[in-house]
């Protein structure tokens, strides 16, 4: 039930919906691309991106300076289903 719960917390903010819609595409991408995307600060989408990685939404890859992130495999048809609602 908790890792559910975390989830769904995490699910529940429009923001964090819009970069699950922007990686829902398949393609990994920065939090440069993510934050141009969804119209927001480096810092308010990397803060959204941890809340995301944290209930293992999303993985991250650390490439250099650059965190590529993209839809955790386990997590693709639920996120996708939930997406595609909107």
């Amino acid at each position: 039930m908790n890792e559910l719960e975390k989830v769904l917390k995490a699910l529940a903010n429009r923001r964090r919906l819009l970069i699950l819609k922007c990686l829902k595409r398949g393609e990994e991408h920065s939090v440069t691309e993510i934050a141009a995307e969804i119209q927001l600060s480096l810092r308010s989408t990397s803060r959204h991106l941890k809340i995301l990685a944290a209930a293992d939404i999303i993985d991250k890859d650390q490439r250099g300076l650059e965190v590529f992130y993209r839809l955790a495999k386990n997590q693709k048809v639920f996120v996708s289903r939930v997406v595609g609602i909107l």
